[in-house]
């Protein structure tokens, strides 16, 4: 691919200012495509103007001054032959003011508004008309950008781009270098025209970044245009196109370029899948002792969803390459036993397990349900985080590295460099998506061979998103709750009921079930004026003097925490004042009731665990979102979701609608390319069906698809390791 620097026409600055965008190659700066359009190619006068209707007028300045009531402002009148147009300024420079002098001629761009006299704009775009301003024969792309890389010379580089592709006529202006020449008008830069396409398929892409990278095929059945078609069309669209279709991106060519990034990630993901099964690993036997006598000590039976579970992760773990597999379900599910069955057959095989939790709050409920699990069946097991004592860590580490530890229990300390396992044959990472790609690879790189890998989330994942950025992974999903839950009433209460709430605490309380007070932060802060932790605690105590109160925060030293939680577990303390820490993994049966401050503030995913806290005991539960008035139509929405709805799996959905992947993915996303183009809830039809080609293509067209991922994802042979 073409290097931005080696282009003599493009400045060193305007090289600098793309690379900020992340914008190195002619490929990746003909990919940066419009956000919106701007509809330039025509005039309309002043008395046909429509309130909320963007429009283009021109005409003469008659009046401009600054004003100071009621607060400051530049206010101009632009006149045309059929009346008279505001032009209202609240932010402005000395330069716009000098624009904006009476006598000069004017043509703007904006929304129109009802103003008090008459129509107005607010903050327009404004160019000065000369003898040789000419109309834009095309709609005005508005791309993304940055400070210093203006719209005019982002428009002049593509184009220049688009003339290097040898299908457009030499750029008018010769070789003028972009980013030094700002002041020139975009339209001494006449926008390329792009030939008819002949239907035959390019061979030449690594010359010409515009060629077809995969057979035409390949797109025939969505009747798409052509790749090269496509970018002509969406960075110099006709007068005529459909701009609510370009700026929904609902056009054929949108759709085709959508097409070709989805298609791209599940190559890349395939080919990930691929070479990770000709990795060799562990080859574990079924188990057939500690399994079954697991079972039998048991005081429940597993439910159908965790037996199919449990037998498809007995078979990956007998196959001789690594298993990667996610483990979700929803908060209950049982997870945890499942992962325990698990341990158990790489156990008796021989090997070493690790397992991963994100706080110590979790890893330790892990390390105590498991030792009353396995303690009967001899299995040795090993405690590993960064707050023990150096007595104790060197201890564990021994045992960890002379291969007495057959089950190792802690957090982020796991993959340290410093922690060798004699035969790691599994790794069992629980709420993966709070851990780093890097974090999970090192603790899979402790063991030799490969070891396998089963990764645990009480996040339900969308089906869209677990097809697209989970597609090298094998899922499981328990989708049933273990029987005798009690459903949780969730109650949507306006901060001013403050103390109905309270007088419900203090009820549960004294019927002798348990309750948490939830904060979202721990201390105060003037950004975001919410109630804290610390002074929640406080008010408890003052309000609550009958009661045992318990304050857990994720500041608190770990041994601190873990005394508070294990007072709360024994039924010791009542009510417990938390911060989102006991967000995963605590198991009070007893709990209650639990209720969330500022509940608008919060994710939708994040309240969901938050209120599979409770309901985990026979006792009928309830989750109180307290929220202040002053609600946001996002918040309201995503407030009305939790009301609504106990299943997980519709309420991910939402929180992927209302938040979209990249916030919902988390440090996932620092291994996966995130999606430009596509849409996974709009174009759900066109990742079914890159998900059905990629295979094929792999299988019949190993080339092409290296040159397609190669344009959409740098280079083929990086492909992400997850």
């Amino acid at each position: 691919m073409t290097n931005l620097s080696e282009i003599k026409t493009f400045s060193k600055p305007l090289v600098a200012n793309l690379n900020k965008l992340g914008i190195h190659t002619i490929q990746a700066l003909l990919l940066h495509l419009p956000l919106r359009y701007i509809d330039e190619t025509h005039m309309t006068s002043v008395r046909d103007l429509r309130v909320g209707e963007p429009s283009q007028v021109e005409g003469e300045i008659v009046h401009a001054e600054v004003t100071y009531k009621p607060r400051k402002a530049l206010i101009a009148r632009l006149e045309d032959a059929s009346g008279q147009l505001t032009l209202r300024f609240l932010h402005f420079y000395p330069s716009q003011i000098a624009a904006l002098k009476v006598g000069n001629k004017l043509r703007v761009y904006g929304e129109v508004r009802s103003g008090f006299f008459g129509y107005e704009m607010v903050h327009p775009t404004c160019k000065a008309v000369g003898e040789k301003t000419t109309v834009a024969e095309t709609l005005t792309p508005v791309y993304p950008t940055v400070a210093g890389l203006t719209q005019g010379n982002l428009r002049k580089a593509i184009a220049i781009a688009l003339n290097l592709s040898n299908i457009s006529p030499p750029l008018s202006r010769g070789r003028a270098r972009v980013g030094v020449e700002s002041r020139v008008s975009q339209n001494s830069y006449p926008h390329p025209n792009l030939p008819p396409e002949t239907g035959k398929e390019l061979d030449t892409s690594k010359q010409n970044p515009l060629a077809e990278t995969l057979p035409m095929a390949v797109y025939q059945p969505f009747k798409f245009p052509s790749f090269s078609a496509s970018l002509k069309a969406l960075h110099n669209p006709s007068p005529d196109a459909d701009l609510h279709g370009l700026e929904e991106k609902t056009t054929p060519e949108w759709q085709r370029l959508a097409f070709d990034e989805l298609l791209a990630q599940q190559l890349s993901m395939r080919k990930h899948y691929a070479r990770r099964r000709s990795v060799d690993a562990p080859q574990f036997k079924q188990s057939k002792r500690l399994v079954s006598a697991l079972l039998k000590s048991l005081p429940f039976a597993l439910t159908q969803a965790q037996q199919k579970v449990a037998i498809e992760i007995q078979s990956d773990l007998t196959q001789p390459h690594p298993m990667q597999r996610l483990l979700q379900g929803d908060v209950g599910s049982g997870k945890t036993i499942v992962a325990c069955m698990a341990a158990l057959q790489s156990i008796e095989s021989g090997w070493q397990v690790a397992l991963m939790a994100p706080t110590e709050i979790l890893a330790e409920q892990h390390f105590r349900k498991m030792i009353g699990w396995l303690t009967p069946l001899n299995i040795k097991m090993a405690w590993l985080t960064g707050s023990q004592s150096k007595k104790d860590r060197e201890a564990a580490m021994q045992i960890i590295a002379d291969g007495s530890a057959q089950l190792v229990i802690g957090t982020h300390a796991l993959f340290q460099e410093a922690v060798q396992f004699k035969k790691l044959g599994l790794a069992i990472i629980d709420e993966q998506h709070r851990f780093g790609v890097h974090q999970r690879l090192a603790l899979r790189q402790k063991g030799q061979p490969e070891p396998h890998q089963l990764m645990m989330t009480a996040t339900p994942i969308p089906r869209t998103l677990s097809m697209s950025y989970y597609a090298d992974l094998d899922v499981s999903v328990i989708d049933e709750l273990p029987p005798g839950r009690t459903p949780i009433v969730t109650k949507l209460v306006s901060d001013v009921r403050r103390d109905e709430i309270l007088r419900r605490v203090r009820e549960a309380c004294a019927q002798g079930n348990q309750a948490y007070w939830v904060c979202p932060l721990i201390e105060e802060s003037e950004a975001l004026q919410l109630v804290t932790a610390n002074d929640t605690y406080a008010l408890m105590q003052y309000e609550f003097p009958e009661l045992k109160i318990g304050l857990v925060h994720g500041r608190m030293k770990p041994a601190e925490k873990q005394a508070v939680m294990a007072a709360f577990s024994a039924g010791e303390t009542q009510l417990l004042v938390a911060t989102t820490v006991i967000e995963v993994g605590v198991d009070v049966p007893n709990a209650s009731l639990m209720v969330i401050e500022h509940a608008e503030r919060m994710g939708l995913s994040q309240l969901h665990q938050l209120r599979g806290r409770v309901g985990r005991g026979a006792a009928k539960s309830a989750c109180i979102l307290l929220y202040q008035n002053k609600l946001s139509e996002t918040a309201r929405a995503r407030l009305k979701v939790i009301y609504e709805s106990s299943d997980g799996f519709a309420i991910a959905q939402a929180d992927l609608n209302l938040r979209g992947p990249g916030e919902y993915l988390g440090t996932r996303q620092s291994g996966v390319p995130m999606l430009k183009i596509a849409d996974l809830n709009r174009d759900v039809d066109l990742l079914n069906a890159a998900k059905n080609m990629a295979d094929r293509l792999i299988k019949e067209h190993p080339s092409a698809v290296e040159k397609h991922l190669e344009r959409w994802m740098g280079r083929a042979d990086e492909l992400v390791k997850v």
